[in-house]
């Protein structure tokens, strides 16, 4: 089986652009998250997938290795799947730009979700505790049934606590997926869907369709960048 990594990097960030390119010590965001992907050890192949000739030259400097999109996509999953059609390979994990803390452990737990035959997507989760990031939009929440299959992903609180007298755990989804290529394929060829489009949540799509994700719970300690104030906080956690 062939596994393979795909970055997907996309400069103009609507809420903080270039902020792949911004320094988080003394690398670039994107090569953090590209070399922490690399130094897994757990890929046959890992790429930068990217619409910016910036970012290209960035990772192809430093010895990895890019592609460039050749159409404009809505989302990361749109662009690595332009990548992956020509691309003899059976798994791929989506690994967000903005993710620059990457490690094995949860990586790994996210390939093995593929053990089980059933599964055509994945992702990760873990607890939230802090009231503040529980109620951040920036951050998004995702439920699950008892067999942790995906049931919705929202940027606002969820479950509503509405019964005070049992503990709510809230998760948060870590924006990193790994798709079977064929589940990969038939997301790209859908339109984006309504609760996709009110929400901003790619995943969404494959729920409007039916296709639930797999979540693997793991201890992932990092900071996603979405906004300047989220890269205050990794420059803290680094």
């Amino acid at each position: 089986m062939k596994i393979v990594a795909m970055i997907p990097a996309r400069y103009a960030a609507s809420r903080f652009p270039g902020k792949l390119m911004k320094m988080l010590g003394d690398k670039s965001v994107i090569r953090h998250t590209h070399d922490n992907t690399v130094a897994t050890g757990l890929f046959d192949e890992v790429w930068v997938v990217t619409d910016s000739d910036i970012i290209y030259d960035e990772i192809t400097a430093h010895g990895g290795s890019a592609l460039m999109s050749t159409k404009e996509h809505e989302c990361g999953s749109d662009r690595i799947a332009e990548a992956a059609a020509q691309m003899d390979i059976d798994i791929i994990v989506n690994v967000q730009g903005d993710t620059p803390f990457v490690k094995r452990k949860p990586l790994q737990q996210l390939i093995e979700l593929f053990n089980d035959d059933t599964v055509e997507v994945g992702s990760m989760m873990r607890p939230l505790k802090e009231k503040e990031l529980i109620e951040n939009p920036n951050i998004v929440k995702v439920v699950t049934s008892l067999n942790m299959n995906s049931l919705l992903f929202s940027r606002n609180p969820i479950p509503y606590p509405r019964n005070e007298s049992i503990p709510v755990v809230h998760y948060e989804h870590i924006g990193i997926y790994a798709f079977t290529k064929q589940a990969l394929l038939k997301f790209t060829k859908w339109p984006v869907t309504p609760l996709e489009d009110a929400e901003k949540i790619e995943c969404l799509r494959f729920l409007e369709h039916d296709i639930p994700l797999r979540m693997t719970i793991v201890d992932y300690k990092g900071v996603g960048i979405d906004t300047p104030e989220d890269l205050k906080r990794a420059v803290e956690f680094l």
